[in-house]
């Protein structure tokens, strides 16, 4: 019995040092594999830069923002024109029935009230629609000039080697340092970008 016990001491005792030797090497090439993929993730060894450029700026001197702009005020004009043109031709509408309303009768008084309220829909449907049309407009020109600045800010960093590029606006920030700032930079890339797209 005692030999049995000797016995199975000794098994334990091998196994339990196995588990013990086991887990320490494992967690070693644990943590080397971790440390490698850690590395992997935080990208090639340089230094971290930062840089930004001021919206207002971008907005107030990049020659494609103001055509933008003028589109944008030109299509609002135009929307108002023809919201005014609709409106005009209902009040007209109006004024014909009241001319003629002590010489109709009551079916005719009931189809001109009918013709003001069909006609009332149709002014709705339609400034709605030109609304809707207007709205487009403008998401899709200001998307037009976003990616324009992405697809020129991707071609600048290609030789500047920025880690990320902000574009500033006020209330977003508390500090900057204008060492950062290639506002001057982008505005003036930009704009020849557009010179030559124009062309």
């Amino acid at each position: 019995m005692k030999n049995v016990l000797l016995t199975w001491n000794i098994v334990l005792t091998l196994a339990a040092g196995y588990l013990f030797y086991a887990y320490y090497t494992g967690k070693q090439k644990s943590k080397s594999r971790i440390q490698a993929e850690i590395a992997k993730t935080v990208g090639p060894s340089g230094p971290f830069r930062i840089a930004y450029f001021e919206m207002d700026s971008i907005e107030s001197s990049y020659q494609m923002v103001k055509d933008v702009k003028a589109e944008i005020t030109k299509k609002n004009e135009e929307l108002g024109a023809e919201i005014a043109k609709l409106g005009q031709e209902m009040e007209n509408r109006q004024r014909y029935y009241e001319q003629k309303q002590h010489t109709m009768s009551e079916d005719d008084v009931r189809k001109a009230q009918e013709d003001l309220m069909r006609l009332n829909e149709n002014l709705k449907t339609r400034r709605q629609n030109l609304e809707n049309e207007y709205q487009d407009f403008v998401f899709r020109r200001n998307l037009t000039v976003r990616k324009e600045i992405e697809k020129f800010l991707a071609t600048f960093n290609e030789n500047k080697k920025y880690t990320y590029i902000m574009s500033y606006e006020q209330g977003l920030f508390y500090y900057k340092d204008t060492a950062y700032n290639i506002t001057g930079e982008i505005v003036n890339g930009l704009n020849q970008e557009y010179k030559k797209a124009k062309k």
